[in-house]
């Protein structure tokens, strides 16, 4: 009986000539080859020019080639490329291979391998949102059996099998004709170790090496002692084996499942919102052990996030924004459980702690500046009882060696910002407005100042302390945490303090007019110098996502479409109507001039107000607008005056008119100044950065502008053409160059399971991207990314995707119902199938659950839902007015958040009926 995985003993690292042959069975055209580029010499350092090439054998019908590894070579990484006759490469999918070779005795290997097909949804499976936590082996293994057998020198075949799609007690294991094999009888079938999990070995001395092998992998129940379940399809071939000293190295891929892809469901809800009866009135890191037990409870595999890092700039309700860190890799402080570092000595502060405590944990949303400033009180505290014991901590010293780069001018700069009493470092006295050497002197604790830095320190060390082991946890119950990654930074953040070489500081990043704003998104955030970036490989964004991993073992890239092309706004708007995409191949004027028959840089260009318009803008306040904001130009025309021709300067005069107007005025003020806004935006064509008037962007959505509703009907004509030709043809193989440019560095940076939230105008060659690369999109039903619908089904997904109802920058369900009649009606007979019937004036909890069903039943990989809309499925347990539901309003720019949920998260886990019933809903969907 073969139960035991069969290895060689093998010294540490070989010390004579070893030869290691690649083949690989690849049907090509003519004039096409293959290539191995890797690292190390052996394999051409990845340079093109000294690329391994590979030669066909007819009589194999195989791609082959061997090279001589120098000596002490641990590991071969590399990758398959299809080179045209031309020169055109094609690189095959997934992460680099990596072909361990230390302690091998063999002087040769032959490594049979397969063409790793980009968008194959197996290599999602081996990400660490699988292997760390879904499929997550024990630690104590079944499947790593002890008995070894010596190297048969003529014989030996490594079968290796990446399959991380393995219940707990089960093991791998292949059973085939050679009697080694076990001839096909499932008791002496050959058990693989689980070692190296997702990949599973086994070395095995064939009996009869001159004749083919058919064999096929299965399932192994170590309590039965015997394989229970072979694989779907036909039976895999090995060719005959010859040679002396040779391993023949199998490596496999996919274990073919009969059940068919596997898919998951999950809950989204941030940090801040999570209610526990442990909180300060926000939700803290120890709080998402609790929703990892109700999604444990109720079946789901996954609970998603918003950004969880620190945006403590003004300490006002404005850092409740989580998208504008100030730090990349810093945690947030409001996530700190403080009565987990330790209880306060001093009983009277104790008491005062549990009072405030109780006190902000009773309101029904998230009260920001009360709550900062108790933690902040209370840290400083701690971190003067503690600190001794603190700075003397070896974990603690582990940690800020690990994480020096960053902690320490974090440290500094959140010191500096307390002092100077501003986040905007470009305040600050002239010595401070960059880092330099006296940055180290600050940390040393024996400095007068250190305190002043030392307690950011002592925050953060606790903070990551209590993430990782919420983290643990979610692995151990088999939960996958999905972490989120803001697109922009922020302004005056660390990073800008740090590296501004590395972004646009005169420049705003931001999105288009969407369902979201008719105006666009301006985030205020820099855009990034990407051509810097590149001159190391990203290595800045590739720290960025190696630090999240530390966290999270999958990710939602936010804005996806900004590694394509960016929404870049001048200083000068407010809005986001004014951007442009970068990059970008904007028009000569002589280009324009010749598409629309004639160029007049005052009637395209620059804000076009007239009468009619003032009085359609403003109604009776018209002639006061003009008055006080307008001169006139010629030909019935108005012009801005000065102190007022950018709307960066009118946001400026009405900020002193509102500071000083009573609060009944302020509602008028602010509808003059957005009509004068939307005056700025009267224009047909942006000006390209730097060209001075020689090149031209078209203005986003111009059919919607007053200018262009005013052309005569010939030019509007000509204006549609060239707008749809630039926006959805121009820029597509462009954009497509951008995005693979940036993405695979970014995307093989760690082993996270990428998601990429890719809503709003997204160019046509994206979602190949996306696919080549296997990041997952996102379907929100009343988004669809089709052209001609109002809604998406979730039938329609494709498979490495993730489907939700709605997300943090909508209405819930509950709400988003009860906007519009007339659109809910046909909702819920075209999506809902309830023909010729009336839909309910609220969305009913049956309503509400047949939207949950159909999201489960989607093919899509994940089915991804907020828990305010699953709360919709229980009448009692639901909040009673769904407004109270939504966690961000974008087309608000005032919006502060502060939602919280509404039941504290023990009270959820001991709803046992509601609970029971999710928990059957994503059983009988498959999930």
């Amino acid at each position: 009986m073969h139960c035991a995985a069969e290895t060689p003993t093998r010294p540490a690292a070989f010390a004579f000539p070893m030869f290691v042959r690649f083949r690989l069975p690849y049907f090509t055209s003519w004039g096409q080859r293959l290539e191995v580029r890797g690292a190390g010499p052996a394999l051409g350092d990845w340079h093109p020019d000294r690329a391994l090439r590979l030669a066909y054998s007819p009589a194999t019908s195989l791609w082959e080639q061997q090279v001589e590894v120098p000596d002490g070579t641990t590991e071969l990484r590399y990758k398959y490329v299809l080179v045209e006759e031309g020169g055109a490469t094609h690189w095959e999918g997934g992460p680099d291979r990596v072909l361990t070779l230390s302690g091998e005795s063999y002087g040769q290997v032959i490594v049979d391998e397969f063409w790793h097909a980009p968008q194959l949804p197996d290599y999602e499976l081996q990400t660490n949102a699988f292997t760390q936590a879904i499929f997550r082996r024990p630690a104590e293994s079944r499947c790593r059996p002890q008995q070894v057998r010596a190297r048969a020198a003529d014989a030996t075949v490594r079968f290796t099998l990446t399959a991380p799609r393995v219940e707990t007690g089960r093991c791998l294991c292949v059973l085939g004709s050679d009697e080694a094999l076990g001839a096909w009888d499932n008791r002496k079938a050959v058990v693989l170790s689980d070692a190296n999990f997702p990949h599973w070995t086994a070395d095995v001395a064939l009996v009869t090496p001159d004749k083919a092998v058919t064999y096929k992998y299965g399932f192994w129940d170590p309590e039965l002692n015997q394989c229970v379940d072979l694989e779907g399809g036909s039976d895999r071939v090995l060719p005959p084996l010859g040679g002396r000293n040779t391993l023949r190295w199998r490596r496999d891929e996919q274990y073919r499942h009969p059940a068919g892809p596997w898919r998951g469901a999950g809950v989204a809800l941030p940090v801040f919102a999570l209610r526990s009866r442990e909180g300060m009135g926000v939700g803290e890191f120890p709080d998402l052990k609790l929703l990892v037990d109700w999604a444990a409870e109720t079946g789901l595999q996954l609970v998603q996030v918003l950004p969880i890092n620190d945006t403590t700039a003004t300490h006002t309700k404005v850092d409740s924004y989580p998208y504008a860190a100030i730090s990349v890799f810093a945690l947030h402080p409001q996530y700190l459980r403080l009565q987990d570092i330790a209880p306060l000595q001093n009983a009277a502060l104790q008491a005062e702690l549990e009072q405030l405590r109780d006190e902000l944990n009773g309101r029904d949303f998230v009260d920001y500046e009360p709550v900062m400033q108790a933690k902040w009180r209370f840290l400083r505290h701690l971190y003067q009882q503690e600190k001794t014991a603190f700075l003397a901590d070896p974990a603690f010293q582990q940690f800020f060696q690990e994480q020096r780069e960053w902690l320490a001018p974090y440290a500094v700069f959140s010191g500096l910002r307390e002092r100077f009493g501003t986040v905007d470092f470009r305040q600050w006295p002239q010595e401070f407005q960059q880092p330099g050497d006296w940055l180290t002197a600050l940390l040393d604790p024996k400095h007068a100042e250190f305190d002043e830095f030392g307690l950011h320190l002592f925050t953060q060390f606790h903070l990551d302390r209590q993430l990782l082991a919420a983290v643990e946890y979610a692995r151990q119950r088999g939960v996958v945490l999905k972490g989120d990654l803001p697109i922009g930074i922020y302004r005056h953040s660390v990073e800008a303090w740090t590296q501004p070489e590395l972004y646009h500081l005169d420049q705003q990043a931001g999105a288009p007019p969407d369902d979201f704003s008719v105006t666009g998104q301006n985030w205020r955030f820099p855009t990034y110098n990407w051509d810097k970036m590149a001159e190391d490989n990203y290595a800045w964004w590739r720290q960025r996502l190696s630090h999240l991993s530390r966290y999270f073992d999958a990710l939602r890239i936010d804005h996806i479409l900004g590694f394509f092309r960016i929404w870049e706004i001048p200083n000068h708007a407010v809005e986001g109507l004014l951007g442009h995409f970068s990059p970008a191949l904007p028009l000569h004027r002589h280009e324009v001039e010749q598409r629309l028959g004639w160029f007049d840089e005052d009637r395209l260009a620059k804000p076009y107000i007239r009468w009619h318009i003032l009085e359609e803008v403003f109604g009776s306040n018209a002639q006061a607008v003009r008055e006080e904001f307008l001169d006139d130009a010629s030909h019935g025309a108005f012009r801005f005056r000065e102190a007022v021709n950018t709307q960066r300067k009118v946001e400026a005069v009405f900020e002193q008119k509102l500071a000083v107007a009573p609060a009944e005025q302020h509602e008028h003020l602010q509808r003059l100044r957005d009509g004068l806004y939307s005056l700025h935006a009267e224009v047909l064509f942006v000006e390209a950065d730097g060209t001075n008037g020689q090149y031209w962007h078209p203005r986003i959505t111009v059919d919607k502008s007053r200018t262009f509703r005013d052309l005569d009907d010939h030019s509007r004509q000509r204006m549609r053409e060239l707008y749809y030709d630039f926006f959805f043809h121009r820029h597509n193989e462009f954009w497509r160059e951008q995005g693979l440019v940036k993405l695979p560095a970014i995307r093989y940076a760690t082993n996270m399971l990428i998601f990429g939230e890719d809503l709003g105008m997204v160019p046509a060659s994206v979602p190949g991207v996306m696919r080549q690369l296997g990041i997952l999109g996102l379907n929100i039903q009343r988004m669809p990314a089709a052209t001609g619908i109002e809604f998406s089904h979730p039938d329609h997904a494709a498979y490495l995707s993730v489907v939700s109802p709605s997300c943090h920058d909508m209405s819930t369900v509950r709400g988003w119902w009860e906007e519009d009649r007339n659109r809910t009606q046909r909702f819920f007979e075209q999506l809902l199938g309830h023909h010729s019937q009336t839909a309910p004036f609220y969305c009913e909890p049956w309503a509400a659950g047949e939207v949950v069903v159909q999201h489960l039943h989607s093919p899509a990989m994940w089915a991804i839902f907020p828990l305010q809309d699953f709360l919709a499925l229980d009448e009692k347990l639901r909040r009673q007015n769904p407004l109270d539901e939504q966690i961000n309003v974008p087309s608000n720019p005032e919006h502060f958040w502060k939602y919280r949920f509404h039941l504290p998260l023990e009270e959820l886990l001991g709803q046992s009926d509601f609970n029971k019933e999710i928990r059957d809903l994503v059983a009988q969907s498959g999930r």
